[in-house]
């Protein structure tokens, strides 16, 4: 009999995170069971967007009949929008691809493991949009209180630097050269100035 084909898809939301951990569990799980594993890894993209480089790759494999499962570290991974991981797994068990969440135990070919990842999905989006909710309320509650939000100014009003990038009767290129910064930051001050 022919090993199963299977995708491990893994995924991280942010740049200071790693994929490797989930990697390192798929990869025993596949080799325990004699499975010919591809990886499928998006690093640092939302699991609230339902367009992913690798995720798209995954589909369109399995669109093509390259894949006979799909192993994830946590159901999450797969999205963070209920929708859009609905989508997903409807989109791959139409192809007869059923889905295997190492963490939590299931996979979707039973009525039981599709029932238990429809919860999970639907509490990893209610986290996600608390997590939202809070940063929305933490940004209202500190420029209630007067704090400044945003990037800091890169060049203080009172500065020598600052009459440099104001003096207009030199190119920005001049004036981006002498502070060591780009054209695009002196043109974006200038634009500052001027308002």
């Amino acid at each position: 009999m022919k090993p199963l084909r299977a995708a491990l898809y893994a995924r991280v939301s942010t740049e200071h995170q790693t994929t490797e951990n989930q990697l390192l569990e798929l990869r025993a799980y596949a080799a325990q069971r004699g499975w010919t594993p591809t990886e499928y890894l998006d690093e640092a993209v939302s699991g609230s967007k339902a367009s992913r480089p690798a995720l798209n790759r995954l589909m369109s494999d399995a669109k093509h009949g390259k894949l006979d499962l799909v192993v994830v570290w946590r159901a999450d991974r797969l999205g963070r929008s209920l929708l859009n991981a609905l989508v997903t797994i409807a989109d791959l068990d139409a192809r007869g691809i059923h889905i295997v969440s190492l963490r939590e135990g299931f996979d979707n070919q039973t009525p039981a493991g599709r029932l238990q990842m429809q919860i999970v999905l639907a509490f990893a989006e209610y986290e996600l949009e608390s997590i939202r909710e809070r940063i929305k309320a933490g940004l209202s509650r500190a420029k209630a209180q007067g704090v400044r939000l945003g990037r800091k100014a890169l060049i203080h009003p009172k500065s020598a630097a600052y009459a440099v990038v104001s003096d207009r009767s030199r190119s920005g290129g001049d004036v981006a050269k002498q502070l060591g910064i780009s054209k695009e930051t002196v043109n974006r001050m200038r634009r500052k100035v001027a308002a």
